[in-house]
Formats: C-alpha cells, sequence, structure tokens
C-alpha cells in the first residue's frame, strides 16, 4: 500500500466495517495510513494499546467516551490529536460510528504543527486548538463530507499546505532503525551513528516524536509480541517474549501488563475485538 491515496484495504468484524487507505507520495513520508471506522449502532468499550504513532481523528458520526480510572468518562472532541500513549485508554462510542482517522508515522506529525510534540503529551487537543480558524474550517468539512475519498482529498490538501519543516534527518534515522529490528542499537550507539550526544539527541528525540527512543524502543518490542500472539495464538508465552524481542519472561509480563493493563492469559480471553484486529496487521 504504497501508491496513492483512495487505494484501499477493507476488513469488516461483527457489524464495523474498518477501512484503510494509503497516503499520496507527498505525505508517505509523514503518514502510515488512513483510516475510517462505521456502524449503525453503537460499539462495546474498546481499549487502545500504545503503539508509537499519534493520529489526528476527526469523528463525523457520534462522540466518544474515553475513559478514566475504568469508571469516570468525557466525550471527546468532534476533531482532535492525542499524543503519544505510554499506557492503554479506554473507549467507547455514544451512537453511529463514523470515525475518519490519519495515523502519522512516529516522527511524521511534528512536520505539520507550530510546535514540539512533547508539548502534546498524553493529552487530548482538539485541531482548532492546534490550527485556528483554519482548523475549524477543516473540522467543518471533514465532518460534512460525503465519503471517505473526499475526506482524503480534503485532509491531504490541508496537510500539504502545513508542511512546514524539514525532516530532521538524525531523528528520523534513528526512528527508522528502532522501527527495523526487534533488538535495536543502544542509545549511545544511536548518538554516536548520528553525531550527537545522548542528551541532545533525547531532547530532540522526545520533541519530535513524543517518547524517548528508550520508551518507542520498549512499545515497539511489545507490538512486535501483539503481533506474535496474533499470529501464533498457540505458542508458548517464553517463546513469543524472545520472538517478540524480550530476554526473559518476566519482563515481557510485566511490559504487557503496563502496556495493556492485562496479563498474557487475560488477554486471550478479552473481548478486544478492534485492538487484536490492529495487531493481526
Amino acid at each position: 500500500m504504497e501508491t496513492g491515496a483512495g487505494e484501499l484495504h477493507l476488513m469488516s468484524f461483527t457489524i464495523m466495517q474498518y477501512t484503510v487507505y494509503s497516503p499520496s507520495a507527498p505525505l508517505s513520508p509523514y503518514v502510515k495510513y488512513y483510516w475510517t471506522l462505521e456502524d449503525s449502532h453503537p460499539g462495546n468499550r474498546e481499549r487502545i494499546f500504545p503503539d508509537g504513532c499519534m493520529e489526528l481523528i476527526f469523528h463525523y458520526g457520534d462522540l466518544f467516551k474515553k475513559y478514566f480510572n475504568f469508571i469516570d468518562a468525557h466525550n471527546q472532541p468532534r476533531s482532535f490529536i492525542h499524543g503519544q500513549l505510554k499506557g492503554f485508554i479506554e473507549v467507547k462510542s455514544t451512537g453511529k460510528i463514523g470515525v475518519f482517522s490519519v495515523r502519522f508515522k512516529p516522527d511524521g506529525l511534528s512536520a505539520f504543527l507550530p510546535m514540539g510534540i512533547d508539548e502534546l503529551a498524553e493529552n487530548v487537543v482538539s485541531v482548532h486548538d492546534l490550527w485556528g480558524p483554519p482548523g475549524r474550517t477543516l473540522e467543518a468539512k471533514m465532518v460534512e463530507a460525503s465519503s471517505s475519498l473526499e475526506r482524503i482529498k480534503i485532509i491531504e490538501e490541508f496537510l500539504i499546505s502545513h508542511l512546514q519543516t524539514r525532516r530532521d534527518q538524525s531523528i528520523h534515522y534513528c526512528v527508522q532503525t528502532i522501527l527495523s529490528g526487534q533488538h535495536p542499537p543502544s542509545i549511545e550507539m544511536l548518538s554516536k551513528e548520528v553525531n550527537l550526544g545522548r542528551r541532545q539527541l533525547e531532547r530532540k528525540f522526545v520533541s519530535t516524536v513524543g517518547l524517548s527512543p528508550k520508551f518507542l524502543t520498549r512499545i515497539v518490542r511489545f507490538q512486535n509480541t501483539l503481533q506474535c500472539i496474533e499470529r501464533n495464538p498457540m505458542d508458548p508465552l517464553t517463546g513469543i517474549a524472545y520472538s517478540g524481542g524480550f530476554f526473559d519472561q518476566s519482563h515481557f509480563i510485566r511490559d504487557f501488563k503496563e502496556f495493556t493493563g492485562l496479563s498474557p492469559k487475560q488477554y486471550f480471553t478479552a473481548k478486544l475485538e478492534f485492538a487484536k484486529q490492529l495487531a493481526a496487521e
């Protein structure tokens, strides 16, 4: 899915329809893909896990609630960016589901924002708070659009017009190195390879990605393991842990609980349809 916008991958589970679209060539260095989720009825409460990618979300259906401490909840904005996740969150639709999302690559979003990614932290920031009146206009267009392809055209025109900085190649190299293997080099080695001091590298990395190199490495390792579980559910946990890049099972279980709120055994029986579908991609 590396060609023009509009190429899609569609899958349905239960009643919801989840569709993935590729970005156009000018945006492919920054955008991983676009996705939509649609259903005529409210869905179950879903748990979202960290994956190192930030998203720009538009609700053209009814709003979703985000839960805190499993009980308290408030409605998400109509359109927003969510800062990097360091742990799981829970959301639930309040009615008819219609969601359009831009999933950015780990260092992709920073090219479109007037501030460092670290300022978003784990917060939810509305589109009009980020981009002012142009953001309000964008939200209205995205909500009123009649199709996913129309929304892609609208968002791509907006993003291209707001592409304001050249990519920091040293940080991009570090991100790609972390994403490329199960056993990435140490931060000290990355610092040496990009000719930056460790503190300078970490500061630039957090400002661009929203996470430290070490934390992104942990998330990538966790996601590798999650994919192993979904693709080979009958494999023993010890083998899955090693395949995902962990050195021992206890470390694997500790990180798994931190990122999902569940033990690996609980995960197998939990009703996490959307999260498990994403993990299996």
